[in-house]
């Protein structure tokens, strides 16, 4: 069983860049896809930026052009390069890797103020 620990959330001011980290705990064979998701309250969870092993990247309609997503074979580990946030950024960040079942991390909180 995949186990996936995010790292990186905080406070930050609207304009300011954060990155969050995903390691997993084995490496990725296995897994089809990895990717962030995001819950603000009282919101649905929604697709930040996802990517299919050897396949194309997709990116949430809100954020396409401000975040990037990446991967670091070597660690098991993915990133997410958040600039320019905005307060509707704000949300728990999810790590999400894919195979025959969802593995979900335990979230980590992005918070942007005005």
């Amino acid at each position: 069983q995949v186990q996936l620990v995010e790292s990186g959330g905080g406070l930050v001011q609207a304009g300011e860049s954060l990155r969050l980290s995903c390691a997993a705990s084995e490496d990725f064979l296995g897994i089809k896809a990895m990717g962030w998701y995001r819950q603000a309250p009282g919101r649905q969870r929604e697709l930040v930026a996802i990517f299919a092993i050897g396949g194309r990247t997709t990116y949430g309609d809100s954020v396409a052009g401000r975040f990037t997503i990446s991967k670091d074979n070597a660690k098991n580990t993915i990133h997410l390069q958040m600039n320019s946030l905005k307060p509707e950024d704000t949300a728990v960040y999810y790590c999400l890797a894919r195979g025959d079942t969802d593995y979900w991390g335990q979230g980590t909180q992005v918070t942007v103020s005005s």
